[in-house]
């Protein structure tokens, strides 16, 4: 449900206001957070349309404001990466499959797998920690663990979860430490690396 009403307060150096809804007595708190248009500064006397909901402690404030004469552009909902998915999936398979026919020492495919599935889990309570607004894992950590072997399982993370799947700046530092793993990886199999392979066996 959309209300209407005016801004009666506005703290520009601590960015929130209060607007007093039409035909309500009490006010109702906005951040400027809660604006859909973020290059306009909030003033007196603005006629603002929004819509309700709750802060995480439990206080009603609004959101999705807009001014008067501005259209509320409805979000997007994200797209799924689907080649983030097959990507990782077709590596997993060809890491069994190589273990399988004996191309893959077993320590290597336990590697790939636990870090894998501990990188997954640790997307997961990152992405429950941000929606319960606790302390975050930090990215280091997350590139750490894809660097390293557990890149197949973050990248299916970040589409499972729709976390971390759209901030361009931490995708292409992901994507970065996928290439230099893959490099690592073939690498071993060269006749440089090959006797660092055999340690694994």
């Amino acid at each position: 449900m959309r209300f209407k009403g005016k801004l009666t307060k506005w703290h520009a150096d601590k960015a929130f206001g209060f607007i007093a809804p039409n035909d309500v007595a009490s006010q109702v708190f906005i951040h400027q957070s809660a604006f859909a248009n973020k290059t306009r500064i909030p003033q007196l006397s603005d006629i603002i349309t929004f819509s309700i909901t709750k802060d995480k402690a439990g206080r009603y404030c609004a959101c999705d404001a807009t001014f008067l004469g501005e259209k509320l552009k409805k979000k997007q909902p994200k797209k799924i990466n689907q080649f983030s998915i097959y990507f990782s999936l077709i590596f997993l398979a060809a890491i069994m499959i190589t273990f399988t026919l004996g191309y893959l020492p077993q320590k290597l495919m336990s590697i790939y797998m636990g870090l894998s599935f501990l990188t997954f889990l640790s997307y997961a309570v990152d992405k429950s920690k941000a929606q319960r607004g606790a302390w975050r894992t930090q990215e280091s950590t997350l590139h750490m663990l894809a660097l390293i072997g557990g890149w197949p399982g973050a990248a299916l993370a970040q589409q499972i979860f729709r976390h971390k799947s759209s901030k361009k700046t931490f995708r292409r530092v992901f994507w970065s430490t996928v290439m230099i793993n893959l490099v690592l990886l073939f690498w071993l199999y060269s006749s440089s690396g090959v006797q660092y392979l055999q340690l694994l066996t």
